[in-house]
């Protein structure tokens, strides 16, 4: 603070005298007051404190200008350069050009008032004249050129950041216009551009953009009078010629500032630029960008296409034109909604040019930057693609030429179309023709894939497209192409031959079958098309395939709405034909069946078509499964994998018998529940061979549920064989209350893309661990989850029945005496307990009882345990005992129990 006081006081005595000076002390006076004033502030942190700022700043300002002309005076261009440079760099005694240079730079970042006085020093004039020589005439290299590059880098940055200070400013652009060589320096970048210095190329572009963007009515006029424009114009149809593209671009984009940012003031400089074939110049140099670089082009030539883009909207008219809306149309389309966003296009020839470059280039860049204009231009206004497109048509034109377009610019082309339905509401028909026929022509199977996608997409987003893509023909070709493939995987059958696709043209299949889904989906008439067509047959070839397989699944299960039964023959049989390894095949089979279950009407067809023995078959073919170690090729499988096909396989069955009397008679009468029991008994988990069990005292006690949380995730190590008995009988006991089929205990398995089938091949699991995908399960009946199946009735109907279907406890109590293992006769004794006493609660209720009691299975299940009931001295003898206490209760003929 002193050192300021100091200093402005030395300031006003400099004030006082300084009108009484010659002018040669009046200047020494003032150089030598600014060392000590850049001394503070440099000490001060920038920040000055000083009352007569703006005074000072005229005086240095006024100085500055003044040795500039001085300098500049009498000489050539040569000279003149050279005496500027020595001036504005030289330090020590002899530096007043950098010590005045120096403390305007400080001066002018302070504030507005203080620029003011700079710009009305005549400074903006006389620096603009060095920028001049600068750019034009590059000095010549010397030996001591390394030791002045850092001070004339120093000195480039505070002159440039001076100039953009004042030129920033409407008053600083009219104090320029005195100097005349704002036009000179603009030609100069349109003509000299190789010739000149290469270190002041960028700083020149970034003062004449900042000029551009202050541009007056004043400087327009200016820059009019002397056909500034016109003949930068034709300077640079010479230099696109000659130079380099990038080099090209760096300098036309400067001219196309001043066209682009003056357009709000006047269109004088827009229509000088039409004039003079501005356009047909911007496409030249545009078209020779091809094959540059990734980054070797800008930031000039997106800068160019930006300008472009915005001139566009640079028109004194609106566009009007009107078009045929064809029909049909989405129910939200509405043509006359206006966004008034004031920026709709007004002027077409910008938007040819980027219309021929797209049309003429197959240059990656380019015809991307293209495609993003177009997306940026739709999204300023909504009716500017209807302005374009009944006018210039881009869209349908590119269309005709999409596939010659390298791979990204095709996927960024039919992004493009598929947001004029997705974010515009709009069907484009014309369009979507051309596209249909670009798809079957298949000329580049990666563009008919990609095009397909886009259809795809317009398809999933609402049932219209279902109707649109039948009527034009799209949905035939495409059953017929699928025909066309299924004829040569049944040919293959499992052997590859030269016909079979792979890559691309596979994936082209898996998305005419997905896109056959969404045809298909929600729409009977469709789906009547495809039986028409006799293509059941072979889309159900394709289930072989786990690329395919999903999709096709979806057509299937969309062909169930029509016709049951030939939904649950095809799916039940595919799983009974399957072989004993394809695994992943089975486990999609059954899902695509659960869904389908999900509806009563379908339970009759499940069971005529051999549903449920269809099912238990599959538990058949994993005799042996569950062994510890797994035998053979089931060591490769991994038991994760086994168990979610006994889940998947006990679900479907489930789902099937739920709240269906006819099933579940026919399930119970054909003896299937002890089918069942026979094949879970055999997966090797359970005790086969018969040996009488021995009793033992129990150190402890454990519940069922307890036993799941030990299975589960518990630190107590459980056997292997075990954990996966527990797993199957928490399976059967959610079975008995109904509710196997709303479970969930598996992770959805979803193949990347480009995977191929796997069906058998699964890494293998060591035997200690537990099947890693399972889910926390739930030992409570929820009503809440009736709300998926049934109807309220018979939800609440449900709630006071726990045992839903009693064959389920029949297969409980036959898998009972096979929990045992040789080497764990305590931990088996436990388990045995556990699970009587899961049994006793399950019969708690009296209706349950009484359930139990109706279902005539009683007997079957005292044969089951017979020697338990038989031994006085067997572990199981009176806990089994109690449940049948409780059932004789119930019993409604005393004959029934004995």
């Amino acid at each position: 603070t002193l050192l300021w006081e100091t200093l402005g006081k030395q300031f006003v005595e400099y004030e006082q005298v300084a009108p009484f000076l010659i002018p040669e002390d009046q200047q020494r006076r003032l150089l030598e007051f600014l060392p000590p004033f850049l001394k503070a502030w440099e000490q001060s942190a920038g920040a000055i404190v000083f009352p007569n700022i703006q005074l000072l700043a005229s005086e240095v300002s006024k100085l500055l200008t003044k040795e500039i002309k001085k300098n500049l005076s009498g000489k050539s261009a040569e000279e003149a350069r050279m005496a500027l440079e020595q001036f504005l760099q030289q330090k020590g005694e002899a530096g007043d050009g950098h010590l005045l240079l120096k403390s305007v730079y400080l001066l002018s970042q302070t504030d507005l008032r203080t620029m003011w006085n700079i710009i009305g020093s005549g400074l903006p004039a006389a620096l603009m004249q060095c920028l001049y020589l600068f750019f034009t005439v590059p000095l010549k290299k010397t030996s001591n050129d390394k030791e002045t590059s850092e001070d004339g880098g120093q000195t480039q940055k505070m002159l440039v950041k001076i100039m953009l200070n004042m030129y920033k400013e409407e008053q600083g652009i009219e104090e320029l216009l005195a100097a005349d060589k704002l036009q000179s320096l603009i030609i100069a970048t349109s003509s000299l551009w190789e010739q000149c210095s290469h270190s002041w190329k960028a700083p020149t572009g970034r003062v004449l953009r900042t000029i551009s963007k202050a541009q007056t009515k004043n400087s327009i006029v200016y820059l009019q009078a002397v056909d500034c424009i016109k003949i930068a114009v034709q300077n640079l149809f010479t230099l696109a010629d000659t130079l380099p593209a990038c080099d090209v671009c760096e300098a036309a984009s400067i001219v196309l500032c001043f066209v682009k940012d003056s357009y709000s003031v006047s269109s004088a400089l827009l229509t000088e630029f039409e004039n003079n074939d501005g356009y047909q110049l911007l496409l030249k140099i545009l078209l020779r960008c091809e094959g540059l670089q990734q980054n070797e082009g800008d930031p000039y030539l997106d800068e160019i296409l930006d300008m472009l883009t915005c001139l566009t909207t640079c028109g004194k008219t609106e566009l009007k034109v009107s078009g045929n809306i064809v029909h049909p149309q989405l129910p939200h389309f509405d043509f006359e909604r206006k966004q008034n966003s004031g920026m709709t296009v007004k002027n077409l020839q910008p938007f040819k040019v980027l219309q021929s470059i797209f049309q003429r280039s197959n240059d990656e860049h380019l015809c991307g930057r293209v495609l993003a204009a177009i997306g940026t231009i739709w999204a300023w206004d909504r009716v500017n693609f209807f302005l374009l497109e009944w006018t210039l048509q881009p869209i349908n034109q590119f269309t005709d030429i999409i596939h010659f377009k390298p791979h990204p610019v095709q996927v960024h082309f039919f992004k493009l179309v598929e947001s004029i339905v997705l974010d515009l509401s709009y069907v484009p028909h014309e369009i979507l023709k051309k596209v249909q026929y670009l798809i079957k022509e298949n000329i580049v199977p990666f563009c008919t894939l990609t095009a397909l996608q886009c259809l795809l997409s317009m398809t999933q987003k609402d049932l219209l497209f279902s109707d649109i893509f039948r009527d034009s023909g799209l949905l035939g070709l495409l059953l017929a192409l699928l025909r066309k493939e299924a004829k040569i995987l049944r040919k293959s059958a499992g052997t590859h031959l030269p016909g079979l696709k792979e890559g691309t043209e596979k994936e082209l299949n898996v998305v005419m079958l997905k896109m056959v889904a969404a045809l298909t989906a929600r729409s009977v008439r469709n789906t009547v098309v495809l039986k028409d067509y006799g293509m059941v047959p072979y889309i159900k070839i394709f289930l072989d395939d786990e690329r395919y397989r999903s999709a096709t699944l979806g057509i299937l299960e969309q062909l169930s709405v029509i016709n049951y039964e030939e939904y649950m023959s095809i799916i039940i049989g595919a799983l009974c034909s399957s072989t004993q390894w394809e695994l992943h095949l089975k486990l999609d089979l059954l899902k695509s069946l659960l869904r389908i279950l999900e509806s009563s009407k379908s339970h009759s067809a499940f069971r005529t078509c051999s549903g449920f023995n269809g099912l238990l078959s599959l538990l058949s073919d994993m005799e042996g499964a569950l062994q510890d170690p797994p035998p053979g090729q089931w060591a490769a499988v991994g038991q994760d994998c086994i168990l979610e096909l006994v889940f998947y396989t006990l679900q479907g069955i489930t789902a099937a018998l739920h709240l269906d009397p006819v099933n579940s008679n026919f399930f119970q009468r054909n003896g299937l529940f002890e089918k069942m029991a026979e094949d879970l008994g055999a997966l090797g988990c359970f005790w086969t061979e018969g040996k009488r069990q021995i009793p033992v005292s129990l150190e402890k006690k454990r519940t069922f549920v307890e036993f799941l949380d030990a299975a589960f995730c518990s630190s107590e190590p459980l056997p292997v064989w075990l954990k996966n008995c527990i797993w199957i009988l928490n399976f059967l006991d959610h079975m008995i209350k109904g509710t196997l089929h709303q479970e969930s205990y598996f992770k959805e398995r979803k193949p990347e893309v480009g995977e191929e089938s796997r069906d058998g091949q699964e890494a293998p699991q060591t035997q200690e661990e537990h099947p890693a995908a399972f889910k926390r399960p739930s030992n409570k009946l929820s009503t809440s989850t009736y709300m998926l199946w049934g109807n309220p009735e018979e939800k609440l109907e449900m709630r006071d029945c726990i045992i839903v279907h009693p064959g389920a406890v029949c297969v409980m109590m036959r898998l009972l005496p096979k929990l045992y293992k040789e080497g764990h006769a305590q931990l088996s004794q436990e388990i045995q307990c556990a699970l009587v006493d899961h049994i006793q609660s399950l019969v708690k209720s009296e209706k349950s009882r009484q359930v139990m009691c109706e279902s005539g299975l009683l007997s079957t299940i005292i044969t089951s345990c017979q020697d338990a009931f038989c031994s006085d001295s067997h572990p199981l003898h009176l806990p089994l005992t109690r449940v049948f206490e409780k059932l004789a209760s119930q019993a409604v003929e005393p004959h029934v129990l004995r």
